[in-house]
């Protein structure tokens, strides 16, 4: 394959990597984060293990049967969220994050947990005979509450009389997590061992303003510090292949979008079980049992988990191992995470998400300066000596050996290396994948103006200015390359700026933004090198 071949090869190769990253996440994105999990046995998949021996006396068909029952809605306000809680079953079933704007409407909040558009929200109960569980109607002493400003925490309590159980939920200042407590007091003769149980119910439905050219994963996922972080995609669940840890002594389980995240986050070590199942087409649930021990006659326990309802965000990392992960960077994470942390830092200083991404492109091609360096020499030598690999490939056209071997020769007089252009332009992709992503899938860019016309770095150019520029600085490149001798590569090298404009007019507005300050920076530098050696070339041969 001669040098023109490969440059070809090499930018269909970056481009078709990012498109194919992209469908690879939608279509198995768990194959990308998933470690290797032991096979379980089909008895296990399909039924939920019992941790203790009381636990074979409950109703575990409670877990995941519908709710359809209608009670009466209890309001919450803080100054992060507005939540919206069912007295039957103390179900947290509406969400918004008073701090995100809407994704098609930016004058209204951002609804994550939801029972309109779709089937999203938060379940919770207690296993154990004569024990609510989210179909158990709980009272409540008001139908409305507000955080006060000269308070930190807020508290709801639903009681429900005749079991001895108060559910607790506990709202906090300036934080997207939710305490619930389970207060149990054993009023029977006997003494009772009860489990918890917290899930999480969603539907297929894509969430409002997902992109089908940018694929993103929606569906649940757990963790455990033995299997790590695994997706579990909805048509592996309803076809019943999905393999997760079934039993742990740590560990929390989710629901990821696209930017947000719905987390129950167990407090403590201690022995749990992980199940997920489809409740009916489309809708699936996932969730995690937990025992809470022996309770005597009169005694008084309690059981709390965290929920989590925000921004995935590497922070995250936080508030629970391996939260941080919800943040979706596929397979190059350990690339794209260092990445992000030092376009935040940089973000710290200017404070503008656009400018972050342009000074954060200069630092990266500052870093490869030398390999780039010697890709574009490399390139520039084959501009200078291409007229003669034409009369060689004339003078030769019959006899493929001889035109090879002279081809080589040829290289060898020139002391030019014909992969030296591909081969550090290979080392460079995996960074500059991982920075593609880390912008994508970075919730602080959401909304964040870059100036004029660009108010959402998140959201697509609106008047397709910068996937202009992105067309126009690849034709340039293309001028600056060495040409094609074959016409129907030469043809395809003219088509691609079209291609790639068309298809970067539907991309984020920081993605394409990064592209532009990435192709003007190897312009100035291509032209730079490949003018020195043309003058330096004439200056040999006068």
């Amino acid at each position: 394959m001669d040098f023109q071949k490969l440059f070809l090869f090499l930018i269909f190769s970056f481009s078709g990597i990012l498109l194919w990253n992209g469908w690879e996440r939608s279509q198995h994105p768990d194959t990308l984060v998933k470690q290797s999990v032991p096979q379980i046995d089909t008895a296990t998949k399909n039924t939920i293990s019992v941790l203790n021996t009381e636990k074979k006396q409950h109703n575990q068909e409670d877990l995941v049967e519908p709710n359809s029952a209608a009670g009466q809605i209890i309001t919450v306000t803080t100054d992060t969220l507005r939540i919206e809680i069912n007295t039957v079953g103390g179900d947290i079933q509406h969400v918004e994050l008073l701090k995100h704007k809407d994704t098609l409407d930016s004058n209204k909040p951002f609804v994550l947990l939801q029972k309109n558009k779709l089937t999203y929200t938060t379940q919770s109960g207690l296993l154990g005979n004569g024990l609510p569980t989210h179909h158990s109607i709980y009272t409540t002493e008001s139908l409305n509450y507000s955080l006060s400003n000269d308070k930190d925490k807020l508290e709801v309590k639903l009681k429900s009389e005749q079991a001895g159980v108060t559910k607790v939920l506990t709202f906090h200042r300036n934080s997207y997590l939710i305490t619930t407590t389970f207060q149990i007091e054993n009023r029977t003769n006997g003494e009772i061992t009860p489990s918890a149980y917290f899930q999480i119910l969603r539907d297929e439905t894509p969430p409002e303003g997902a992109s089908k050219l940018l694929p993103t994963y929606t569906g649940p996922a757990i963790f455990t510090e033995k299997n790590k972080f695994q997706k579990i995609e909805f048509s592996n669940i309803e076809k019943n292949k999905a393999e997760y840890p079934h039993e742990s002594k740590d560990g929390w389980i989710a629901m990821l979008q696209h930017y947000f995240v719905a987390a129950w986050l167990p407090q403590g070590n201690g022995e749990r079980e992980f199940y997920a199942k489809q409740i009916s087409k489309g809708l699936f649930t996932i969730g995690t049992i937990i025992p809470i021990g022996k309770i005597n006659p009169g005694e008084i326990k309690q059981i709390s988990a965290e929920l989590y309802v925000g921004p995935a965000s590497s922070k995250l990392n936080n508030i629970a191992a391996g939260l941080g992960l919800t943040v979706d960077y596929g397979w190059l994470t350990i690339i794209a995470t260092p990445l992000f942390w030092l376009l935040s830092s940089i973000e710290l200083f200017v404070h503008n998400w656009g400018v972050a991404i342009i000074l954060l492109t200069i630092l990266i091609k500052l870093l490869f300066f030398p390999l780039s360096a010697a890709s574009y020499k490399s390139m520039a030598k084959m501009r200078v000596v291409a007229p003669k690999l034409e009369k060689i490939k004339q003078q030769y056209s019959d006899d493929r050996e001889k035109l090879n071997r002279a081809m080589m020769e040829l290289y060898k007089e020139e002391k030019i290396n014909p992969l030296g252009g591909c081969l550090p332009m290979l080392i460079q992709i995996p960074v500059f994948i991982a920075l593609y992503w880390a912008i994508l899938s970075s919730v602080e860019l959401r909304h964040a103006p870059f100036f004029g016309w660009i108010s959402d770095l998140s959201a697509a150019d609106p008047y397709y200015i910068l996937p202009a520029l992105m067309g126009l600085s690849m034709i340039i490149q293309s001028r600056l390359s060495p040409a094609p001798a074959d016409p129907l590569q030469a043809k395809m090298m003219k088509l691609m700026p079209i291609v790639f404009s068309v298809v970067f007019f539907f991309f984020p507005a920081g993605l394409v933004l990064y592209s532009v300050v990435n192709n003007i920076l190897s312009i100035s530098q291509q032209w730079f090198i490949t003018k020195n050696l043309e003058k330096a070339n004439k200056l040999a041969t006068t």
